[in-house]
């Protein structure tokens, strides 16, 4: 496969998941800014937000105060954010039309769609009305693209470097969202059985935010913990969104594309995957799981380096 298609495939994927992943990211703190709380409490969940996409510099730079509705409308809409849903769809339809060729008619017209219609939905006031109905339709679309790649392509090198964007992005995305909540809290709060009704709530949003909280009632069938939801979202390999599934999807698609350079990429893939593997939950709190989380971060970071330099078309210097 010509690089430059692999790149465009690649990065499609990555943009939708992307969306969908902001779009989880913003819905949680929607829900959970409406528990009882102080307003630097409430402030301080979508400043950590803008933490987690590393865009609280940017946010600051155009706006003097920190407001949901503000924070919302950069965070989907703002066209000088290149990570807004707005942004991250219109790139992906964009990717998905340089390969029209490659894709099927069906994943192609769910890329196009999901652009046109996202167009209507902003016109409207449904943000502003109901802004949890219009992160729910951005979920749903990027469920549906999904769904069609899978059930309408050849299982060939383009599905495996679409499945490859998809996973790198989303191991990215939930460790960061564990580190956002985890980091602070040390690993005595992490720890501690005990819980606030508030605490509760939240952290039952959180797993709602990665889809999470059915599973871990069926997998723990108790009381919700800090360190079994770290272990949910980092250990298992049965959680779709966990950093271990994620990681044996890229691992399996690697393979699947390897060429004659690309043997340390899948090295460094093999040792992010056997670290998560071989963990427990107890030995990655004593470590440290902020320490944890961001090494993890920077070695992903590295694994999309090492992908674009191996079989994609090289970053511009």
């Amino acid at each position: 496969m010509l690089s430059r298609t692999a790149d465009h495939l690649f990065w499609m994927a990555r943009y939708t998941e992307r969306a969908e992943n902001t779009a989880r990211m913003l819905d949680v703190n929607v829900q959970t800014s409406m528990l009882p709380q102080s307003d630097e409490d409430n402030a301080h969940g979508w400043r950590a937000m803008l933490g987690i996409s590393e865009l609280q510099a940017a946010y600051d730079a155009k706006h003097q105060t920190l407001e949901a509705r503000e924070v919302i409308d950069f965070m989907v809409r703002d066209p000088d954010n290149s990570s807004s849903i707005v942004a991250c769809l219109t790139e992906a339809r964009e990717n998905a039309r340089a390969v029209r060729g490659t894709l099927t008619t069906e994943v192609w017209e769910i890329q196009n769609q999901t652009w046109l219609d996202m167009q209507k939905r902003l016109a409207s006031d449904l943000l502003e009305d109901d802004p949890s109905k219009f992160f729910e339709w951005v979920k749903f679309r990027s469920h549906l693209s999904r769904g069609v790649t899978v059930g309408t392509m050849l299982r060939d090198e383009a599905v495996h470097f679409i499945r490859l964007g998809t996973f790198l992005e989303r191991a990215d995305n939930t460790a960061r969202i564990l580190d956002v909540k985890f980091h602070g809290g040390g690993a005595e709060a992490t720890r501690s059985e005990a819980m606030s009704q508030h605490d509760f709530y939240y952290w039952g949003a959180l797993l709602r935010s990665v889809s999470g909280f059915e599973i871990y009632r069926k997998v723990y069938r108790d009381v919700i913990t800090p360190a079994r939801i770290a272990e949910l979202l980092m250990l298992r390999g049965d959680m779709p969104r966990s950093l271990l599934a994620c990681m044996d999807e890229v691992v399996q698609n690697l393979a699947e594309v390897r060429n004659d350079v690309s043997a340390d990429t899948e090295r460094l893939a093999g040792r992010l995957r056997a670290a998560l593997q071989f963990s427990n939950i107890d030995d990655i709190l004593e470590a440290g799981l902020h320490e944890t989380l961001t090494r993890f971060l920077a070695d992903i970071n590295q694994l999309g380096n090492r992908v674009s330099r191996d079989f994609l078309v090289p970053l511009a210097a």
